[in-house]
């Protein structure tokens, strides 16, 4: 095992990190709200945060992978950089995602005509994958916004060498990061032919 990083101070550390969890949420929610489509011209396609957004995802997912098999071969101080790499990158994906629904707007799953709101004949035509896509998104988002405070504490707990709480909280933790990660592409996937 690897020296602690950090000095302990669980209240600091715990009060820091629903701080910031709750701001992370707060700027989700809120700045999700506004839409300066049509309002802000960028010199790109917008829904190139999209695309960045599903390949951080990917990043993720499989950093996650190889984090996993590094620890069990006992390789921490890779394991570290790899994990420490994939909550940068999911830093990264936070930003970009704000900046997709703030330029972008909120797609619609099935919308083919530009309108808002599903006609009768959108809704048919997505059938079933609109279900599908639903179950997957109502999912997806609790699951994210769950995880971040367990991701930090997990953090938390390995820089400052407490390496069996680390343990129980990564037991939870890691399978709903890869689930969330995964789960990213597959939303992308699935969403992006109805950006318009």
């Amino acid at each position: 095992m690897l020296p602690a990083t950090w000095k302990k101070n669980d209240k600091k550390a715990r009060n820091l990190i629903i701080l910031f969890s709750v701001i992370v949420f707060a700027a989700v929610s809120i700045l999700g709200r506004y839409n300066l489509a049509g309002k802000v011209s960028l010199p790109f396609n917008v829904h190139l945060f999209a695309t960045a957004n599903a390949v951080i995802n990917a990043t993720v997912a499989l950093l996650l992978v190889i984090g996993l098999i590094v620890v069990k071969q006992k390789n921490y101080l890779l394991h570290k950089k790899i994990m420490l790499t994939a909550m940068l990158l999911s830093v990264l994906f936070l930003v970009s995602y704000i900046c997709h629904h703030l330029f972008a707007g909120e797609a619609i799953y099935g919308e083919t005509d530009g309108i808002k709101g599903l006609s009768e004949a959108e809704r048919t035509a997505a059938g079933g994958m609109r279900t599908l896509y639903l179950l997957i998104l109502i999912t997806h988002i609790p699951l994210a916004g769950l995880a971040l405070p367990f991701i930090l504490f997990a953090a938390y707990r390995a820089l400052t060498g407490e390496y069996e709480k680390h343990k129980k909280l990564v037991r939870i933790i890691w399978p709903m990061w890869l689930y969330v990660a995964i789960t990213g592409v597959v939303v992308y996937i699935m969403i992006s032919p109805y950006y318009h």
